[in-house]
């Protein structure tokens, strides 16, 4: 594992990830939310709540990061592609759960749902791209308390 890349790509995805969401829920879907204010904190109240946000942010990025790494670990700008649609089409479950017990538009259940699957897309095709394992030991590197052989092309004696 590549924790210096690991690293980098966390930061990544949580920039990423509060750049969206505030150009995503904070511009576009904002006639959206003026619509059913009574649903939503007034300004005040969701500033008092402003670290809460950011630490959530900052979970997702850390478990989507963690997730690509120890299930893809590969460098690929398109396999991050593929898993943050998989996660994306993950939370749109979620979504769907909150539109059946909340009373939401159905504008904001698809614009949520929208853009969860941009988000999770754009952020795995980051992460894929930034992250690159370790390359594994060569058989002269590999020691025999690795498990390795003792002799290049694994030959003993």
């Amino acid at each position: 594992m590549n924790h210096k890349r690991g690293a980098i790509a966390l930061i990544v995805a949580f920039v990423a990830i509060f750049g969206f969401e505030f150009v995503w829920h904070g511009i576009l879907m904002k006639p959206a939310y003026t619509e059913t204010t009574a649903l939503w904190r007034a300004d005040s109240d969701f500033f008092n709540h402003f670290w809460l946000l950011l630490l959530g942010h900052l979970v997702v990025a850390f478990a989507f990061t963690g997730l690509y790494i120890s299930t893809i670990g590969v460098q690929s700008a398109a396999a991050g592609m593929g898993y943050g649609i998989v996660i994306g089409i993950f939370v749109a479950g979620g979504d769907l759960i909150r539109f059946a017990v909340q009373p939401l538009t159905t504008k904001i259940l698809w614009m949520w749902i929208a853009g969860g699957l941009i988000k999770f897309a754009i952020l795995g095709a980051l992460v894929g791209a930034i992250y690159k394992p370790q390359p594994p030991k060569s058989a002269t590197q590999a020691s025999v308390a690795d498990g390795g052989a003792r002799w290049p092309m694994g030959k003993e004696g």
